[in-house]
């Protein structure tokens, strides 16, 4: 079964097909980079011992890593946010590379949920790439409603990133997420049984 990689802006929709996926292809196999980031932030000494180093032992006051002002650094400072990411990229990557390529004689789809998928070149180790998409209006309302961020902060979170067209021209399939839950749900479904070999 092919490797598939799931990826796109932030506040297209990600998570939620991912949890679509989850509800109709049960026996998958699903490597979420989010949650990959989150463990080894908080519970590797290596990794943490290095973020404290570049960031100072205050994001870690609450005994976990302060996701909300690490997140405000590294908006506001390209350096840092390089930094972060060279502490944390290759090891998530080694971590879903080596589960992806230990599934790869699977009859069972694995899927890679990664918001930075073709920023890490981690397109390369795909069968196909699944890009979530949005238009730019619904974007920024999601991401307003959820971070509670002034509008100024959530455009320039959302330029940081690269171009959502770009990731769009790239993909080997665009699922389109301005509707409700049950959309994804369908554009899920029919995917899964083309990757599965199946026609509906």
């Amino acid at each position: 079964m092919p490797v598939i990689g799931i990826t796109g802006g932030i506040s297209t929709g990600k998570t939620t097909f991912s949890q679509c996926l989850r509800e109709l292809a049960p026996d998958a196999t699903f490597f979420d980079a989010d949650q990959s980031a989150r463990d080894l932030a908080d519970q590797d000494s290596e990794v943490r011992r290095l973020i404290e180093e570049e960031f100072g032992t205050a994001v870690y006051s609450s005994g976990h890593l302060n996701r909300g002002q690490i997140r405000t650094i590294v908006f506001a400072d390209a350096e840092k946010k390089r930094a972060l990411e060279q502490i944390l990229h290759p090891r998530i990557r080694r971590q879903w590379s080596q589960q992806a390529e230990s599934r790869r004689n699977s009859t069972d789809l694995f899927f890679a949920d990664i918001p930075l998928l073709y920023e890490t070149g981690g397109e390369t180790l795909c069968d196909r790439v699944v890009v979530v998409a949005c238009s730019p209006s619904v974007q920024l309302e999601r991401l307003l409603v959820r971070t509670r961020l002034e509008k100024a902060a959530a455009e320039q979170m959302i330029a940081a990133q690269m171009p959502l067209t770009e990731k769009i021209s790239r993909a080997d399939h665009v699922v389109w997420n301005n509707g409700g839950r049950e959309v994804l749900v369908a554009q899920a479904r029919l995917l899964i049984g083309l990757w599965q070999g199946v026609t509906a």
